[in-house]
C-alpha cells in the first residue's frame, strides 16, 4: 500500500499539472500584454466620460489627475471627480492639478452625497459621476482610482480595443508598485493569484462563465451599462469590478482584461501589515462569507503551495523527486510574473511563503467579518455582518 506522504506527493503534483495546462494559460502573460499589443484607430473616436472617485487621496491624486489631463485621445473627453466625504486636501489639489495641467475647462470636481445604505462608497461615487451627465450622455465611461498615473496613450488604447473588437468592457490590471522587500514578495503573488481566480483567456471567451476585471481601470460602453440596469444592479458589492464585468457579461456583453505597465499605481506598500490589509478587505468577500469554502480554501492553499516544500525533504526516494516536480512547476508558472515586475528570477521559489501570508490574511479576513468590521475601505466597514442579510 501508498503511504500517505506518496499519495498526497502525487496529489500535489497532479494538482500543478492542471493549473499549470488546464487554467486557461493564465500564467502566460503576454499573450494579455497591452503594452505589446497592436492597436487600430477607429474612424470616429467615441466621446469618453472620465469618473474618479476619491476619498482622502492627498497624496496621490495630483499625480493621478495630472495623467488623465495628459491624455493623447482626439474625441471628446471629460473628467468627473466625485470627493466622497475626504477630510484632507483632496479636492483642493486636485483643482490645482487640472489648472496646472491647463485643463481646468475639462475637469468637474464633485462632492459626494451622503451614502444610502444598501451601497457601498465607491459604487454610490461612480453613480453620481454619471449621473452627472445625463444630459450629454457620452458613449463610453472611463473608471479610474485616484492612485492611478497613466501613460498618454492609455485611453486611446483602450478606446482602440473596445471599437475594434467590439468590446463591451475593457480594463487594465496596471503595475503595482515592487519596491520594498514586502512588495516584492508579496505584490507579484497578488497578480498571480488573481489571474489564477480570473483567466483573462477565460474572461475574453463568451461561452466562459468567467468574468472579471481590474477595478482600477475600466472602460464600459454605456449602453452595456444600461443593459444591466446601471450601478444599482450591483450597489451592495464589495468586489466591485468583477461584480460589474459579471453583470455585464451575463447581459450578453463581451468583456476583456489585460496587463499594462505603463500605468502604474502610486500607492506604496511600506510593510507586512499594510498589504495584509489590502489581501484582508475582500478575502472573505470572494468566498461569499462561507466558513466552509474558507476552511476548504486554507487546506487548498497547504496542500497546492506549502505540501511541496515540505515534500522535497520527504526521505523516501519517491516522494521527495514528486514534490520538487510540484515545487519547480509551481515556480516556473510564477516566473513570467516576477519577470513582468522587473525582478530577479530568484524569487520565484518563494511563492509558498507569499501564499503561507495570504492564507493568514484570508483568515484574518473572516474573523474581521466576524467581528463586523469587514470589507475595509477608508475607514468604512463596507461588508459588517450585521448590515448583510
Amino acid at each position: 500500500m501508498p503511504s500517505a506522504a506518496l499519495i498526497l506527493a502525487v496529489v500535489t503534483l497532479l494538482i500543478w499539472i492542471m493549473l499549470a495546462f488546464f487554467r486557461g494559460a493564465f500564467w502566460q502573460l503576454r499573450a494579455f500584454d497591452d503594452d505589446i499589443a497592436s492597436h487600430q484607430s477607429p474612424p470616429v473616436w467615441p466621446r469618453v466620460l472620465c469618473v474618479m472617485p476619491a476619498r482622502n487621496e492627498a497624496e496621490t491624486i495630483a499625480g493621478a489627475v495630472s495623467s488623465l489631463s495628459r491624455q493623447e485621445y482626439s474625441g471628446e473627453f471629460r473628467i468627473v471627480i466625485v470627493d466622497d466625504h475626504s477630510e484632507d486636501a483632496t479636492s483642493d489639489l486636485a483643482r490645482t492639478a487640472a489648472q496646472e495641467a491647463g485643463s481646468a475647462e475639462r475637469v468637474r470636481i464633485l462632492q459626494a452625497e451622503t451614502l444610502p445604505s444598501g451601497w457601498t462608497g465607491k459604487l454610490w461615487a461612480l453613480q453620481q459621476g454619471i449621473a452627472s451627465c445625463e444630459r450629454d450622455a457620452p458613449e463610453y465611461f472611463w473608471f479610474n482610482d485616484a492612485d492611478i498615473e497613466h501613460a498618454p496613450d492609455t485611453l486611446a488604447r483602450l478606446v482602440s480595443r473596445a471599437e475594434q473588437q467590439r468590446f463591451d468592457l475593457v480594463s487594465l490590471m496596471v503595475l503595482l508598485q515592487a519596491k520594498t522587500f514586502p512588495e516584492r514578495l508579496l505584490i507579484p503573488p497578488f497578480l498571480y493569484f488573481f489571474l489564477k481566480l480570473y483567466p483573462p483567456r477565460w474572461i475574453a471567451d463568451t461561452k466562459a462563465k468567467t468574468a472579471g476585471a481590474a477595478g482600477g481601470c475600466i472602460l464600459l460602453r454605456r449602453t452595456a451599462l444600461e443593459r444591466i440596469g446601471g450601478f444599482g444592479a450591483v450597489r451592495k458589492e464589495v468586489i466591485d469590478d468583477c461584480a460589474l464585468a459579471r453583470a455585464v457579461k451575463g447581459s450578453g456583453g463581451a468583456t476583456w482584461m489585460g496587463l499594462t505597465r505603463k500605468s502604474v499605481s502610486l500607492r506604496a506598500y511600506q510593510t507586512f501589515g499594510e498589504i495584509r490589509d489590502l489581501i484582508a478587505r475582500t478575502a472573505f468577500t470572494q468566498l461569499n462569507y462561507s466558513s466552509l469554502l474558507l476552511l476548504g480554501t486554507l487546506a487548498g492553499m497547504l496542500l497546492t503551495y506549502v505540501a511541496p516544500v515540505c515534500l522535497v525533504f520527504h526521505p523516501h526516494p519517491a516522494v521527495w523527486p514528486l514534490g520538487l516536480a510540484a515545487w519547480l512547476l509551481m515556480a516556473l508558472t510564477y516566473l513570467p510574473t516576477v519577470q513582468f515586475y522587473g525582478l530577479s528570477p530568484l524569487w520565484a521559489p518563494f511563492l509558498p511563503v507569499a501564499a503561507a501570508f495570504y492564507s493568514f490574511a484570508t483568515w484574518l479576513s473572516a474573523v474581521r467579518y466576524w467581528l463586523g468590521r469587514g470589507g475595509q475601505w477608508k475607514g468604512r466597514a463596507q461588508a459588517a455582518r450585521a448590515t448583510r442579510s
